[in-house]
């Protein structure tokens, strides 16, 4: 029994024997780690506490600014098709607003023609008493998306909901109480399909089929409308994205349209052509009737975006033909505006 005893209690001690004998042989070993969570770890298994939590092991300055630094360029992969439309299998937040086209503000846009009696082919919609009217004032715009579905029925459509909303503001205008001039509203319900198909020196990416809804909310005689179903397609080859979209108008009643020849002045169709290159995009906005003769009309806007600080761009826009707005839809004008961006072109 004494024997027992013995080898039981030596048996015991012998590994907190060992583990001072391997505290006092490797504490040296420790000490030397340069890596603070390594050296703790060392020292918490020669204690016998089992493994250490790893402490996180902060980055290096320069990897540390880098991530906390905020990326001001254009020509990242934010600006590709595939990550603003989530067609190469993105399952982001649904309903969560996303930039849709730019965001920007003009302080000052100058015209060449100002429509002090707007009018149209429908009697309901003539002004009698020309308004009072600066040649300068300030535009705005807002555009937002959110994805509403990732698959339609199994497929790989997504569902989209967008909406557009730009102000033009008479803010210069004191001597008539500074009103808004003409805001228009935009909403749409969009289908995309993701392609991915190689065409002559660019990938056709996606191709889109939408119900769009456009009006200014304004009562007789200056009330405009309409509501068309768009189809569009998209492609791009390094840093440029093209994009061609065709519409149809949706027919209303003759005592209801506001504005039946528009599609002759806005268009039927458009293609919108941009590159990316460093801080700064340039775009060209084509629109066209698709008419001959007297009825063949349309426009065209030039962006060019530069930097200026962070994610504030500079924007510089020109604008010449018609549909400038929706109360200007027949109106043939040169606008040139100048301001900055912070959305839609990343």
């Amino acid at each position: 029994m004494r024997l027992a005893l013995l080898t039981s209690c030596a048996l015991l001690l012998a590994p907190s024997w060992v583990g001072a004998q391997t505290t006092q042989d490797s504490a040296a070993d420790c000490v030397a780690m340069a890596e603070p969570a390594a050296r703790l770890a060392c020292y918490d298994r020669l204690h016998g506490r089992g493994e250490a939590a790893l402490l996180p092991v902060a980055p290096a300055p320069a990897a540390a600014a880098s991530a906390a630094a905020p990326s001001a360029s254009l020509s990242d992969d934010d600006t590709t098709l595939g990550t603003r439309w989530d067609l190469d299998g993105q399952r982001g937040a649904l309903f969560a607003p996303r930039a849709y086209k730019p965001v920007y503000l003009l302080p000052a846009t100058w015209t060449d023609r100002i429509n002090r009696a707007p009018e149209s082919p429908s009697p309901r919609n003539q002004v009698g008493d020309p308004m009072v009217l600066k040649a300068v004032e300030a535009k705005y715009q807002i555009s937002l998306k959110a994805k509403f579905a990732h698959s339609l029925a199994g497929t790989p459509l997504s569902l989209w909901g967008g909406y557009t909303q730009s102000s033009r503001w008479q803010v210069y205008n004191g001597a008539d109480s500074r009103p808004f001039r003409e805001t228009n509203y935009e909403p749409e319900l969009m289908v995309v399909a993701p392609l991915k198909l190689e065409l002559p020196g660019w990938t056709l990416r996606m191709a889109s089929l939408s119900l769009n809804h456009q009006s200014n909310g304004r009562a007789l005689p200056l009330s405009r409308s309409w509501n068309r179903v768009i189809g569009g397609v998209a492609a791009e080859r390094d840093d440029w994205i093209a994009e061609l979209r065709a519409w149809r108008r949706v027919r209303e009643d003759a005592d209801d349209d506001d504005n039946p020849d528009i599609a002759d002045h806005v268009g039927r169709a458009e293609l919108r052509l941009a590159r990316y290159w460093g801080t700064h995009a340039l775009a060209l906005q084509v629109r066209h009737s698709l008419r001959g003769g007297g009825r063949s009309r349309g426009s065209a806007q030039l962006d060019y975006v530069f930097p200026l600080a962070g994610a504030l761009h500079g924007q510089l826009q020109i604008f010449s033909g018609y549909g400038e707005s929706l109360i200007d839809y027949n109106l043939r004008q040169t606008k040139a505006g100048l301001g900055v961006t912070i959305a839609g072109w990343r």
